[in-house]
């Protein structure tokens, strides 16, 4: 039944793009559409997959970073999408934490709260007290595993449905994004995976005073039940008294979220993929915690190796390095018209070099061409550039939010030559020396002389993007402070 609901209420979308090339889907002229045609359909598009749950909400954000796929205004209206969902009530949590442990809660734990502190798709969090110490109990909605696969399987069938008879790029990519969705969602729903995650990324950063990831209590963590320590804290985007009253500084607390991203990233090869502002805490002293491992990615060196020689590219303003740098990543396809995407990026280069022009006019430039080429270049973002882009937009969010003139490439630069040694050591492996020296010298060259075009070009597209999808973090439910904030 939950398929036909969902093919009911999606399908005459699917129809509606259709037409747009074809009249009468298989054959005849382009139906004619006004300007003011799109947004409406991209309103009514975002209100559907909200009534349609938390599954397709979850999507639909993940889509949301795709300019690949989503052309605008859709991609703009998808990012406005909230995560949020009213908690489950008392009795059903009873009920999870009896199948999970065999016995009732209030033998487990000295006090838990019945009302919880978070609420998202697939999980809530309550505060609870446990061999004397404070600690928050995150629980997978009753019945989420089930929802889970019946709207990837329907979201995968309309999909394979217009691939059958419309087969075109766009569709195989979206085919692709919503099974590698599928996928990292399933790993979500098991919250032993998400405590093993916490484990790594905990040890990666023991040694730094400045972040903070809550230890896992493993003796009381099951499949559908995570215990963590409780960490007194603000989200990130409600520091405003805060930094008004010198209490934390704005520029520090990105310039943490930067180093922390850029060692996940760069260093350890394991980076957690979703830091919305609900995923993100700030302690009364200005340490930084780190919330939600459910969704993390784990990037191979040689990726790493491959995408440095493209920031190196862009940072030059280098075109056939960067065109280069996209073919070794993946992202343009085989069969791309190599001259089309050297113009789609000495366009991108041209208009970053552009210096006085107001961010306004700058924000339409590439919404109207780079944007809107980018969907129809022969282009694609493999999965894992897929998450480095949004968490590199969500920060960028972040920082625009606290520093009006925030620069995402000049902020990280200091902290990338800081962090260089153990970048090497990380990315070296069996390469040959000269390489390493090679890489070592221009690190230290270029990420000084980061006032070259791309550092705008990189600013105003994730700053376009990322406050989005910042805006978009805010949902939720949070009535107190701590390491609920995220479910």
């Amino acid at each position: 039944m939950r398929a036909l609901v969902v093919s009911a209420r999606l399908l005459p979308f699917v129809l509606s793009f259709l037409r747009d090339r074809r009249r009468w889907i298989f054959f005849g002229a382009p139906l004619p559409r006004t300007a003011a045609s799109h947004p409406r359909r991209a309103d009514r598009i975002v209100a559907t997959i909200a009534d349609l749950g938390p599954v397709f909400v979850k999507l639909a954000q993940v889509l949301g970073a795709r300019a690949d796929l989503v052309p605008e205004p859709y991609i703009s209206t998808l990012g406005l999408l909230h995560d949020q969902v009213p908690p489950v009530p008392y009795e059903a949590v009873e009920t999870t934490m009896r199948d999970a442990y065999g016995v009732p809660v209030e033998m487990l734990f000295e006090r838990f709260d019945r009302e919880p502190i978070a609420a998202a798709s697939l999980g809530q969090v309550h505060r609870a007290l446990w061999k004397g110490e404070d600690v928050v109990v995150k629980i997978l909605r009753p019945g989420v595993e089930e929802m889970v696969a019946v709207d990837i399987r329907a979201a995968a069938r309309i999909i394979a449905f217009v691939e059958k008879r419309w087969p075109n790029r766009h569709v195989v990519a979206l085919r692709g994004a919503i099974e590698e969705f599928g996928a990292r969602v399933g790993d979500e729903l098991d919250f032993r995976k998400e405590a093993q995650v916490a484990d790594e990324i905990g040890a990666h950063f023991a040694g730094n005073r400045m972040v903070v990831i809550p230890r896992v209590k493993h003796e009381m963590t099951r499949q559908r039940v995570l215990v963590l320590e409780y960490v007194e804290g603000r989200r990130i985007d409600m520091l405003g008294d805060w930094i008004a009253t010198g209490k934390v500084q704005g520029r520090t607390i990105v310039a943490t979220v930067m180093e922390m991203y850029i060692q996940m990233m760069l260093v350890d090869g394991l980076f957690h993929a979703d830091p919305h502002p609900g995923n993100l805490m700030v302690t009364p002293d200005g340490r930084l915690v780190l919330l939600d491992f459910g969704m993390a990615v784990r990037v191979p060196r040689e990726m790493r190796l491959r995408l440095i020689d493209t920031v190196f590219a862009a940072i030059r303003g280098d075109v056939d390095g960067i065109v280069d740098g996209f073919a070794s990543l993946g992202v343009i396809l085989p069969d791309a018209n190599r001259a089309a995407i050297r113009a789609l990026v000495t366009k991108l280069l041209a208009i970053a070099s552009e210096r006085t022009v107001t961010r306004e006019r700058l924000e339409k430039l590439l919404a109207e061409q780079v944007l809107a080429e980018l969907f129809e270049a022969p282009v694609v973002l493999p999965s894992d550039l897929v998450y480095f882009a949004r968490t590199a937009s969500l920060i960028e969010g972040l920082g625009t939010r606290y520093d009006a003139h925030f620069n995402a490439i000049e902020f990280a630069s200091p902290i990338a030559l800081r962090l260089r040694g153990r970048i090497m050591a990380s990315l070296r492996g069996d390469a040959p020396a000269q390489t390493t020296v090679d890489w070592v010298t221009e690190l230290g060259g270029l990420l000084g002389e980061v006032a070259g075009v791309m550092t705008r070009a990189g600013k105003e597209i994730a700053g376009i993007v990322g406050g989005r999808l910042f805006a978009a973090g805010l949902g939720g439910i949070s009535k107190t402070g701590g390491n609920g904030a995220s479910a």
